[in-house]
């Protein structure tokens, strides 16, 4: 039996391993007694299953030990298995309550030595059958939709990957599969030269902006715990105090952290764009069956329930590309609906399972502007409005990754194609269903929205507030004139808006109270109250940086019931418009991708 073979019985295997552990029955005590919560890790060590490493190719010149840090070229595999390097005295910060209860960890967990020494990098000491080495993944790198080589130190793209970010733990909780991942880990071969270190800042913004996003209802990797080090620091370029530079000014030094991060898999497009070019050109006589693996894998980890396992390779290629496609159009559509910019959209912070991956240099638009971009290196490709461009991008190198496994069925090629043209109209049919959601409308109607969106401009309207004072149904515009960042205005502007809402009260035509109060409803349910602003984030990961952690944990409850009508004193400090003289400075209106 040659290799290939081998490993495609490997593969088959494992599946129907999964699938047995996957199954609801009396004999599966981690699903039909979910009560039972894990509280050591003993407990989580049950539950380990490496679905990644034991289906999938390790890079033959991994070392032993997993101290594998050096700059490198890896020329083939799937992952490098890697030591963690833990974080000096941890410090507790924070962890996801709502999390914990989902996957069914008692919330002492938390805060127990040994727990904390996993998820602050220390895995030298964790239980059988637990893997001691982490694992780090390659991926390509392409830039709304160009190839890009030369941010690889050998020029190749063959040491571009997880830097700073290496996976811990996968396994099989409440009957899902998850992996976790730490961020701040320590190097890997793919670090460029870096300390693989995140910074404090950088990981209070990550924790808090997964668990918002989840409570906002759009899909995203999770947050579950945050340590800080009382001793270990680092330095970073960053900006002056009250600075409006668009560059980092000095280098400053700042307390490491690492944050764990949770989702069904990490599987990214850039990966699949990496074994695909491997594949075109031929790098190693297992390049296309590589690529087989890692989109057969990607299929079974985040496809599972939409793909028939049965069927053969074309179709589901076809259908990957079909699923894909309708997650990242309704993923874009809905950041857009809550005013998010991902500000670095590339391929590799894209995940192939359609949610939101990357948390550097996001944000969420304070007044309204087509063109907003938090990230001073991203450019325009990459602004507020420009993110459905870029998405078609990113889907693109997807597809063109697939196609190397259909040159033998031109039929199916063409079907790959056709998904692949199609992703404009679906991408529009996405954005209008949410802006009729957004204005409580049946059908949208393109000059009310057009029209808004110039006025929204004109006038300087808080995002988040206006569509939430909207939701309210007010009869004339002093509701409205609370996402007001221009306070006076001329009488023409104020006619301009006046007739805009009268036609918009002509279209949801709702007069009875019954009808109007579930219209209310409905729109509150799409509208949040309470967004992630960058000047509420600045507060916090300063305070955390004295050791005061109780501003983390208030923003955390408010921002994971964003829909909610909170307390007064909630409203007073969270609902209100971003400070004037908060405008343009660096670090609050702007941000490096420095973290």
């Amino acid at each position: 039996m040659n290799r290939n073979a081998k490993i495609q019985k490997l593969y088959d295997k494992h599946l129907k391993r999964a699938r047995s552990k996957l199954k609801t029955s009396s004999k599966a005590p981690y699903i039909s007694k979910a009560d039972r919560a894990i509280t050591t890790l003993e407990d989580l060590a049950k539950t380990v299953d490496y679905s990644l490493m034991d289906t999938l190719n390790s890079d033959p010149n991994t070392t032993e030990d997993g101290i594998d840090y050096s700059p490198r070229e890896v020329f083939s595999g799937h992952y490098v298995p890697v030591k963690s390097t833990p974080i000096k005295e941890p410090q507790y910060i924070a962890h996801s309550k709502t999390l914990f209860k989902e996957l069914g960890f008692a919330e002492a967990l938390a805060e127990s030595p040994d727990f904390i020494r996993m998820f602050s990098g220390d895995m030298s000491q964790l239980p059988e059958p637990m893997n001691k080495l982490g694992w780090a993944c390659g991926y390509a790198l392409s830039i709304y939709g160009t190839e890009y080589y030369q941010q690889c130190p050998f020029g190749t793209g063959n040491a571009y990957g997880d830097g700073r970010a290496m996976s811990v733990y996968e396994g099989v909780l409440k009957g899902k599969r998850i992996e976790m991942q730490l961020k701040g880990g320590g190097q890997t071969p793919y670090c460029r030269g870096a300390d693989g270190r995140a910074v404090l800042r950088s990981s209070v913004r990550e924790f808090l902006a997964q668990e918002h996003m989840h409570a906002l209802g759009i899909p995203t990797s999770r947050s579950l715990t945050l340590y800080t080090s009382n001793l270990e620091k680092v330095r970073r370029p960053w900006f002056r105090d009250n600075s409006y530079s668009k560059d980092p000014e000095v280098m400053i030094e700042e307390a490491v952290a690492i944050s764990t991060r949770v989702a069904p898999s990490f599987i990214r497009v850039g990966q699949l764009e990496l074994f695909a070019r491997r594949a075109r050109k031929s790098e190693h006589p297992n390049a296309t069956k590589e690529l087989e693996m890692i989109v057969l894998h990607l299929v079974e980890r985040e496809y599972s329930n939409d793909i028939d396992k049965e069927l053969p390779l074309e179709e589901k290629i076809l259908l990957l590309a079909q699923e894909f496609r309708s997650r990242l159009t309704s993923l874009v559509a809905n950041w857009i609906r809550v005013g998010y910019c991902q500000g670095n959209f590339n391929s590799d912070n894209c995940a192939a399972g359609g949610f939101t991956l990357d948390y550097g240099p996001f944000g969420f638009m304070d007044n309204f502007d087509p063109s907003y971009q938090p990230w001073t290196g991203g450019g325009k490709h990459f602004s507020f409005f420009n993110q459905p461009q870029a998405a078609q991008k990113n889907f693109n190198g997807f597809c063109i990754s697939l196609a190397p496994l259909l040159t033998s069925d031109k039929e199916s090629l063409a079907k790959l194609e056709e998904i692949q043209n199609d992703f404009p109209k679906v991408m529009q049919e996405k954005l209008q269903k949410m802006w009729s959601d957004k204005l409580g409308l049946e059908t949208l109607d393109g000059g009310l929205l057009k029209e808004l969106h110039q006025l929204m401009q004109q006038t300087s309207v808080d995002y988040t507030i206006f569509f939430r004072e909207l939701s309210e149904l007010p009869e004339d515009i002093t509701p409205l004139k609370k996402s007001f960042y221009k306070k006076e205005l001329s009488e023409a502007t104020l006619k301009s808006w006046s007739t805009w809402l009268k036609m918009w009260h002509i279209l949801i035509d709702v007069n009875d109270l019954k009808s109007q109060e579930a219209l209310k409803n409905k729109m509150k349910r799409i509208n949040p109250k309470y967004i992630l602003r960058e000047c509420l984030l600045v507060p916090a990961y300063k305070r955390a940086e004295q050791g005061e952690y109780l501003s983390v944990k208030e923003l955390q409850k408010v921002m994971t019931a964003p829909y909610d009508e909170q307390s007064k004193n909630v409203e007073e400090k969270y609902y209100k418009l971003k400070p004037s003289e908060l405008f343009n400075v660096a670090g609050v209106s702007h941000i490096s991708c420095s973290s």
